[in-house]
């Protein structure tokens, strides 16, 4: 059987990013989602989940360690002059290095954080994986197992997708060698939090569209999916030309495009035809 779970990260960003996601919600395209604790519209965002009425849709936390302000005071090597996060550059520098006492301590500390942030809101977390993947990186990954492990969250992302020639081709030069590297980090990590006690989907789909899902290819793309749970990673959302904040770059036309690949109906169209199962994260058997 082939079963696929379709995931909207960023939820929280901004209230655009929001509309755009539950409307992918509402259609039933999106079975998940991950949240941004330190996102600017985080309130609406928990606010809309709350409202949800007869959807079984899994949360998970999406672990933040590039953009925005930290929850935790008295960082040192997380955060620049202004006291936010260090940009995707500076932190990938950062996180893929060697791990050090005191970097453990502030992943562990802001990890607790953004973990408190959701569980104060009452939500059930099912799921973590990392904004720009971070949570596979060399110095975070025994962080998170440690921390999902100790907080209850069965599944983890493992982003280990192998590219195929008309995949690559899709993006640019740029886009394709940072996939590559996301992909390479989670192939790394697998082992680690497989042996951690961690559960992770069998397969997983979505480095290599980047805002350009297959939707005139639906059926291809589900046809494709080897047996096992298959979880991709899609972007909704609605394009704003007034937020503003850490995450409004992230909110551009791309963002569009994707919402209505997924929410036009040729998507679930394809689902009818193929057969694929669509499913939140599985809930676990308490043993």
């Amino acid at each position: 059987m082939k079963r696929l779970i379709v995931n909207a990260d960023d939820l929280g960003a901004d209230e655009d990013r929001n509309s755009g996601i539950f409307e992918a919600i509402e259609s039933g395209a999106v079975t998940s989602v991950s949240i941004l604790p330190n996102g600017v519209a985080i309130d609406d965002a928990l606010a809309r989940l709350k409202s949800l009425v007869h959807k079984r849709v899994s949360i998970g936390l999406h672990f933040n360690l590039s953009e925005g302000k930290p929850f935790t005071p008295g960082l040192r090597l997380l955060i620049g002059p202004d006291g936010c996060f260090l940009g995707k550059k500076r932190a990938r520098e950062l996180l893929l290095s060697d791990p050090n006492p005191e970097l453990d301590a502030e992943l562990c500390a802001e990890f607790g954080a953004q973990i408190a942030r959701l569980k104060d809101a009452s939500l059930q977390i099912d799921h973590l994986d990392g904004h720009q993947h971070v949570h596979c990186f060399p110095a975070v990954m025994k962080v998170v197992a440690a921390g999902a492990r100790e907080n209850g969250i069965p599944w983890i992302r493992i982003a280990d997708e192998e590219p195929t020639p008309a995949k690559a081709s899709a993006l640019s030069p740029l886009d394709t060698e940072e996939a590559l590297a996301f992909s390479g980090h989670a192939r790394s990590a697998r082992p680690y939090m497989r042996g951690s006690g961690l559960l992770a989907p069998d397969h997983f789909r979505g480095l290599f569209f980047k805002g350009r899902l297959p939707a005139l290819n639906w059926v291809e793309f589900l046809k494709g999916l080897p047996p096992g749970l298959t979880e991709l990673m899609v972007h909704p959302g609605r394009a704003s030309s007034s937020a503003r904040g850490p995450f409004s770059a992230f909110s551009t036309s791309d963002r569009e495009i994707e919402l209505e690949a997924l929410a036009s109906g040729r998507f679930l169209q394809a689902i009818a035809e193929t057969g694929v199962k669509l499913t939140p994260f599985p809930e676990v058997p308490k043993s």
